[in-house]
């Protein structure tokens, strides 16, 4: 696929992950993903509590509880769950992973990482880099 088609897909994928990510109940910040292998979607996610548990992801303070799941993390659950695999993938997120989500998009076999927003800890980055993901910043994702 030349780049100017794959920008365009790649800006598509980014908004939808943006729709996704108004799923959330979290207060302090939505965040969704999508995984696309083959021009399929294979999975999305945004961030939230565990299946079962209350739909508040702050605690009374205002902070996150420490078992909100992230965005990516959920995708890639989602996918272990499914006959499909990640092998190849690329995943579309709106902001950048975190270093615990980045060993998970690694291990998964996520080729490629789309992200919107880079978060304040770019550690996650810098790991997926030196594994050989490609990394794409798209801050602009409006056509």
């Amino acid at each position: 696929m030349n780049k100017s088609k794959q920008e365009k897909y790649d800006r598509a994928y980014l908004r939808m992950a943006k729709e996704w990510g108004k799923l959330s109940y979290c207060k302090r910040r939505q965040v969704g993903a999508i995984i696309v292998k083959d021009r399929m979607i294979i999975s999305d996610g945004y961030n939230g509590t565990p299946t079962g548990f209350e739909n508040f992801c702050e605690d009374e303070e205002g902070y996150t509880k420490w078992y909100v799941l992230h965005a990516e993390a959920n995708a890639i659950l989602k996918v272990a769950s499914s006959t499909q695999s990640c092998q190849g993938a690329t995943l579309y997120i709106t902001l950048s992973p975190c270093r615990e989500c980045s060993k998970l998009i690694h291990q998964s076999g996520i080729k490629r990482v789309v992200y919107q927003i880079t978060y304040k800890d770019d550690s996650g980055l810098k790991f997926l880099k030196r594994a050989g993901v490609e990394l794409e910043f798209m801050p602009q994702i409006d056509d």
